[in-house]
Formats: C-alpha cells, structure tokens, sequence
C-alpha cells in the first residue's frame, strides 16, 4: 500500500513573510479603525513627552510614586492651561459678537457713519470713502448690501460652529483621558517600546526614539513656551496703547506667535483697530513693536532651543514645521522637526559623520 504524498513544508521565509503581511494588515486595520481618534493620541503622546520630567519630579517626591493621584493632578493642570484661556477669548468673543450683531441692525436701519479715519487712509482713502457713503451709508444701500447677513443664516451659522466645536470638545475629552493613562503608565510603555524596537530593529536603536523625544521638547519649548512670551509682552503694549480687549488680543497673539509668520495677522488687526480710532502713533508703535519681537524670537530664540535640541540647522527645523502644519494641521507643528531630526540622524550614520555637539 503506498503511503500518501504530504504537501512539502512551508519555508521559514515564506512563513516570516506571511506574519509579517498579516501584522502589517492588521496594524492598518486597527488604524483605519481608530482614525477618528489618531490626532487626539498624536496630542496625547506630545503632551505627555512635553511634560514627563515635571511629572516624574512630582512623582519622585510622593512617599508613594505609584499611584493615580500624580497622573490625574497633571492632567486637570494641563486642562486648565487651555480651557481657562479659550473661555476668556470665548467671553470677549461673545461681547465681540453682540456689539456686532447691534451695529448691523443699526446699519440695516439707519445706515453706517463713515468712519473719520477712511478718508485719510494714503492712497485708497478717498475712493474707499465713497464706496461707504454710497454702500453703507444710506440706510435702504446698507439694508441691501446687508442682506447676505441675515438673522437666519447666522443661526445657521451657528449651528454648525456649535457641531464643530462639540466635536472638537469631545476629542479633547479623549485627548485627557489618554493623557491621564500615559501619565500613569508611561515608564511601563517606554520599556516595552524599547523592547519591540530591539526585537524588530536590533539594539542600539533606541536612541532614534530619545531624538525624536529631545525633539519633541525642544519644539514645544520654541513654539509653546516662546509663543506664550511674546503674547505677554504683546500684551502689555495692547494695554499700554490702548488697544481693546487687550487681554483677549493677548491670548489670540500667544496662539498665533506658536505658528511661523501667524503672529503679524493679530498685531497687524490690533494696529489696525487703534489706527480706525485715530491713534496712529499708537498703532505704528504696536505694529513696530510686535515685529522687533517676532524678529528677535524667530531669528534668537526659537533657533536656539528647537534647534540646540533636535540638533538640526533652523532651516531644516522650519522645513519640518511648516511641512508638519501643511500635512498634519497643528499636530505638525511637534512631529515635523522630530521626524526631520531622526531622518537627518539617520543620514549622518549612513554617512560615517559625527552628530553636532549640543
């Protein structure tokens, strides 16, 4: 009786191959699943790199390090850091927003005054006078151009900033609670990273990943904490020039100084309120100011802490922010010069060179 003939075995590289196609698949898969949620674990995880050391210091000093009081107080904190500001601006915006609507139901009824200060603007003031008094000016021409302005579709409006902005709420909400979870079980997820990065990558490899977190920090303390400095100072030269609202143009001018070249657009509208008052020595000064400081932090600063640490020339730092806004939004911002900064170390190794000196 003949015995049956078996199928031969697979080879160990067909084998390893068919894992690997299958972890890849179900990788993408788990992605594809969560994609909704990936920025808020992108903001999640450079939150929690940005602030482990204080973390790990607050820690340090417990009797008890283990636990979820540490974890839980420094997410609250980090809550706080942004909710406290945004419902100042969304206070002010408010005021803004009813002052406005009053002003186009006045315009709608009884037409809009032309501003003392158009006509001896250079250039267009004359032409832009004219336009006003003929568009705006007489109440049924203001009624008219207003029209687009209607009740019912800011309403409309409204509503679907309200759904943007409660989708924007709830994965903040995700972003604190995986925040929480990384705070408290940060060093165990470090270890295993470090494991499965040996085992795919082999040792010596780790320090990809200590650049990329030197990186991180680095750029959250050119950006964040830069922007935050030039808000203040800002700030006190809206209060001192009069400008409205100062506080709230503080706030709006600390956002904007975190993204490259964004800065000016704020300084520039808060010129431009002072110089509709008449005050255009105050609105010179402002706008004069506001560029000494972007200058001085763009060309001083931000090159020595985002570069010092991602061990990149500036230009290859703002490559990376830039590219990083325009691909992934303001997440980009963090994980651009990171990115930039482990392929530039991996290109020195390719290369046989020696890392800069931090």
């Amino acid at each position: 009786m003949e015995r049956p003939v078996l199928p031969p075995a697979p080879s160990a590289r067909l084998q390893l191959a068919v894992r690997a196609a299958l972890l890849l698949g179900l990788v993408l898969l788990g992605a594809w699943i969560i994609r909704g949620f990936l920025p808020a674990l992108g903001w999640a995880v450079v939150l929690a790199i940005a602030t482990w050391p204080l973390v790990q210091r607050l820690q340090a000093r417990r009797a008890a390090p283990s636990g979820v009081l540490v974890p839980a107080l420094a997410t609250v904190a980090l809550a706080l850091v942004f909710l406290l500001p945004l419902g100042l601006v969304a206070v002010e915006l408010g005021e803004e927003a009813r002052v406005a609507l009053h002003w186009l139901a006045q315009a709608r009824t009884h037409g809009a005054a032309l501003p003392a200060w158009l006509p001896t603007l250079p250039l267009i003031g004359p032409q832009a006078a004219e336009w006003w008094t003929q568009a705006l000016s007489a109440p049924g021409a203001a009624a008219g151009f207003l029209h687009r302005l209607s009740q019912g579709e800011l309403i409309g409006l409204g509503r679907s900033f309200g759904g943007a902005l409660a989708h924007r709420a709830v994965l903040f909400g995700f972003t604190l609670l995986a925040l929480f979870f990384l705070f408290r079980d940060g060093e165990t997820l470090a270890a295993q990273a470090q494991r499965v990065a040996d085992r795919l990558l082999g040792p010596g490899y780790e320090r990809l990943g200590r650049q990329a977190v030197a990186s991180v920090r680095g750029t959250v303390s050119g950006l964040v904490l830069v922007g935050l400095a030039e808000g203040v100072l800002l700030g006190i030269a809206y209060a001192v020039a009069g400008v409205p609202h100062p506080v709230m143009f503080a706030a709006l001018t600390a956002v904007a100084a975190m993204v490259p070249f964004a800065a000016p657009l704020v300084f520039g509208a808060a010129a431009l309120v002072l110089l509709s008052a008449g005050a255009l020595a105050a609105a010179a000064g402002v706008f004069v100011f506001g560029m000494v400081v972007l200058f001085l932090a763009d060309h001083l600063v931000r090159p020595a802490l985002i570069g010092g640490a991602t061990r990149l020339p500036f230009l290859w730092v703002l490559l990376g922010i830039l590219g990083g806004v325009e691909s992934l939004g303001l997440l980009g911002l963090f994980l651009g010069p990171a990115v930039m900064a482990v392929l530039v170390m991996l290109w020195r190794d390719a290369a046989g060179m020696e890392p800069p000196s931090a």
